[in-house]
């Protein structure tokens, strides 16, 4: 963190440059004695702070994985200073210039991330450390999937599901139906991997024997978070509070353990990708696309900037050849059975 020099007055010449004093303003010095690892995504990270709640809300976001992939070196440092009577801060503004990413939400609760190395910092505020859900949302997941997305995956906008062994990614802008159609998916005997954001492996798809794998994705599984709206679709929802979620979404997020979901699956296969358009009228109709179509329309969604979004357009070449439909529908039921039709081709 940057200390804002611009009211003092500089050293006389007589006076060393540096103190060798702590820099309390940049926590250059801050010792984070706490640590402990989580697998997010099935990767390893460690996690460092001098504050047991810091460790509480890892566990909520991560705990539920375990560790199935590579130790990626990361660790993720978070320094809680204590100010007393502070509130809970906005959400974090977010900035990226070339590498560089941060999060601020004021001058004693903000992050800054170097992609290129995986280096980071997070100085937070006792209150913003209290508020679970803030930390969870806005710091912790933000953090630690940003720079797993620098490295290890490519972070796509779509759901997955999947029936007979067959993945197939749900895509679609904002509003699109993405979330309530995995899920009504996984209510019908579906298996549900991800319900919002699925994360493409970037070395899957890759020549094995001759032949080039299936690109596989990963998923937050263990939960679904869902628009408030969906209490009138799914009457199992009454009940959960809603919650804010970064960029000013509230949602409602609840367990799968809690839902009427009996198959789960961290990781799929995708076999085919799927464009939704729900519209009035529309009676689930499936639309062939020209091959590598997807390609071009998931990669305008793509998350990430600069260097990082370049490296994960070439990462979406893996689906250049995985069959791609536009579904028209209005009714969930009308989505499930278009689906079914795909599922069971061949």
């Amino acid at each position: 963190m940057i200390a804002d020099s611009s009211c003092e007055a500089p050293p006389r010449e007589s006076e060393p440059p540096f103190s060798g004093e702590p820099q309390d303003g940049i926590l250059c010095d801050i010792e984070l004695p706490l640590r402990k690892s989580f697998y997010p995504l099935g990767y390893s990270v460690e996690i460092l702070t001098n504050e047991a709640k810091v460790l509480a809300a890892a566990e909520e976001s991560f705990g539920h994985a375990r560790f199935t992939r590579e130790a990626t070196g990361l660790e993720i440092r978070v320094g809680v200073v204590d100010h007393a009577g502070a509130c809970c801060p906005l959400e974090p503004a977010r900035q990226a210039f070339g590498p560089f990413f941060s999060l601020v939400a004021d001058q004693e609760n903000q992050a800054l991330l170097d992609l290129s190395t995986g280096r980071n910092f997070i100085k937070l505020t006792g209150a913003a450390a209290e508020n679970r859900c803030y930390l969870r949302s806005n710091f912790l997941e933000k953090a630690v999937y940003l720079l797993l997305g620098a490295s290890v995956v490519t972070d796509i906008h779509a759901a997955c599901v999947g029936k007979n062994g067959k993945g197939i990614l749900l895509c679609g802008e904002s509003g699109a139906g993405k979330s309530t159609l995995a899920y009504a998916c996984a209510r019908a005997g579906w298996t549900l991997t991800s319900d919002d954001t699925s994360y493409l492996v970037n070395d899957s798809g890759a020549p094995r024997g001759g032949d080039p794998g299936a690109p596989r994705v990963i998923g937050h599984c263990h939960r679904v978070r869902f628009r408030p709206s969906a209490r009138a679709l799914f009457p199992e929802l009454e009940g959960y509070a809603v919650t804010p979620r970064m960029e000013g979404k509230p949602s409602i997020e609840v367990p799968t353990s809690e839902l009427p979901v009996e198959r789960v699956a961290e990781e799929a296969a995708v076999e085919t990708v799927v464009f939704l358009s729900r519209r009035q009228g529309a009676r689930g109709e499936l639309t062939r696309l020209p091959i590598g179509s997807a390609v071009e329309r998931i990669g305008q969604g793509l998350f990430s900037t600069g260097e990082i979004r370049a490296r994960h357009e070439k990462k979406l070449a893996i689906l250049c050849n995985v069959p791609a439909y536009e579904l028209h529908y209005e009714t969930l039921g009308e989505g499930i059975c278009a689906l079914d039709e795909l599922a069971s081709d061949g």
